[in-house]
């Protein structure tokens, strides 16, 4: 599935994200129709952030305005039809290098937004126009729709190259961006609240937004946004610079209107299904499909940790526990065609998405929640940042971030990297199998590795939480420029998980970022 009006050819979105709206109205939401022209208003991010105190101390309201039945009955198909003419973009003839497009409220977008253009620290609405729209085939008639409807989020385009989108805003928190390579993949939110938690989780919305007019032919956009939901209300500023790497420079103000049990900052949202390292469900024709294969995280001490991505049986969540970390992400490391083998979405084309702390962040969490998923069009991995103090009600909490989209992330580590996790059954071949263990591969590039000799002698540094580690060994790996390490692990009777550590070393000098992994042993029946 495509993102609702996108050209052929351009970004994909799959059915995942149109199921993250409908949980989104599913959770409640503060309903606000699109105004009519009215007269400006002064608008800074000052005034934003007073908006957002004043709503959080207001009693929430889930009222969201019943769209016309032709709206509400649009299945996916016939939402499809309804296009955006590209000549009624938002700055279209006033070549300034970026135009904005508006989605249609209809299908799952229910719930319309209030959109203003600022210019010169004045706000204007932007009003509801059918005529911006082609409805085609969709078996809507524009003359029919009430004129204060409303939109149902954004996309920005550059004006040069109309045929792929920038970044986008649709539904609930969600937005996505695009790198070199021009190709959606994960998303990220406004924010995670209570995910991974035995009760259903809230989805806050973005309600507003403004647009900062660009001035001259531009290359970024600043953008805002308040945010409701039943729990909190905040005020957020988008910088949005665009280039190879696309980059978010994100500044934000929240405001709980009730404590919050697990509150998740800069929250990215990915799909892992099948891969090297978890072939669990590897019934396709296609090796591997996932939007991420791994979480890098580097410890506000310094230490580059590579935790690979998993399709678990059943719901896990791990922490990593830091002060002011340096950096974290979800990346897609694995960029070779023929280890996915799908010419449809190309997934070795997704970008990676690395979150930079600005200021002080204090102690907390990176933490990761990894669902089970037998289907691809369904996200499956979340990752934020959670503060160890808990946010009070009635105060202010500021914090900031930068968000990269792209190949690489900006910040690379300086030893050798983690370039493929596979695994499968241990043991040694020719031999008969007494007992069951797992054998894990881990392939080592970059640093210093490509200038030390082939006989250098590199050891595996391994640990395991319980079980034996078996058969490690270390050698080189020229498709890599690299070495290449192999341990097995022999679980003990339990199924509980098995956290396993891995380094390569020589001699006291680490050579390698820190491999973290976490094994769930098969049921007994399985390891025969």
């Amino acid at each position: 599935m495509r993102w609702p009006e996108e050209p052929l050819g351009g970004p994909s979105l799959r059915r995942r994200e149109a199921l993250i709206a409908l949980l989104a109205l599913a959770a409640g939401a503060s309903g606000v129709r699109a105004a009519g022209l009215e007269a400006p208003s002064p608008f800074d991010f000052a005034v934003l952030k007073g908006r957002a105190d004043a709503l959080a101390r207001a009693p929430y309201d889930a009222f969201v305005p019943p769209l016309p039945a032709a709206l509400e009955g649009l299945d996916f198909d016939r939402y499809q039809a309804v296009r955006y003419r590209p000549e009624q973009a938002l700055w279209h003839h006033d070549q300034l290098g970026l135009e904005l497009r508006f989605f249609h409220p209809g299908f799952l977008f229910k719930r319309p937004v209030q959109l203003h253009e600022v210019v010169a620290g004045e706000a204007r609405a932007i009003a509801y126009e059918a005529s911006r729209f082609d409805f085609g085939g969709s078996g809507v008639v524009a003359d029919a729709l009430p004129p204060d409807l409303g939109y149902a989020g954004f996309r920005l385009v550059q004006a040069l190259n109309q045929d792929t989108d920038m970044v986008a805003f649709l539904g609930a928190s969600y937005f996505r961006a695009v790198g070199v390579d021009k190709q959606y993949g994960l998303s990220a939110r406004g924010l995670a609240i209570d995910t991974g938690l035995p009760r259903p989780e809230e989805f806050p919305d973005f309600t507003n937004f403004w647009f900062e007019r660009p001035s001259g032919h531009a290359d970024h956009l600043v953008v805002y946004a308040l945010l409701d939901s039943p729990s909190c209300a905040g005020a957020y500023r988008f910088d949005l610079q665009l280039g190879p790497t696309l980059v978010m420079d994100i500044d934000v103000a929240l405001f709980l209107r009730k404590p919050i049990e697990r509150l998740g900052l800069a929250p990215l949202t990915s799909m892992y299904q099948t891969g090297e390292n978890d072939r669990r469900l590897a019934r396709d024709f296609r090796p591997e499909i996932h939007d991420s294969d791994g979480l890098a995280i580097i410890t506000g001490s310094g230490e580059s940790l590579w935790r690979p991505l998993e399709n678990p049986r059943g719901l896990r969540f791990n922490q990593f526990i830091d002060r002011n970390p340096r950096g974290f992400g979800l990346l897609q490391r694995d960029r070779n065609f023929d280890h996915y083998q799908d010419d449809g979405v190309f997934y070795e084309r997704r970008p990676s998405v690395w979150i930079e702390p600005k200021g002080d962040w204090g102690a907390g969490a990176v933490t990761l929640v990894e669902l089970p998923t037998n289907d691809e069009t369904f996200d499956n991995i979340v990752v934020f940042w959670t503060p160890e103090k808990p946010l009070q009600v009635g105060q202010e909490f500021l914090f900031g971030y930068r968000a990269h989209w792209g190949r690489e992330p900006p910040r690379v580590p300086k030893v050798a990297s983690v370039a493929a996790t596979r695994t499968g059954l241990g043991g040694v071949v020719g031999q008969a199998r007494s007992q069951f263990s797992w054998r894990f591969v881990l392939d080592f590039s970059g640093g210093q590795l490509p200038l030390l000799p082939r006989n250098a002698p590199i050891e595996l540094r391994v640990s395991a939480t319980r079980g034996k580690i078996l058969l490690p060994s270390v050698r080189p790996l020229d498709a890599v420029n690299g070495f290449r390490a192999i341990f097995d692990l022999q679980p003990d009777a339990s199924l509980a998980p098995i956290d396993l550590r891995a380094q390569i070393v020589l001699g006291a000098e680490t050579l390698s970022e820190t491999w973290l992994y976490q094994y769930s042993p098969p049921p007994l029946a399985e390891r025969a």
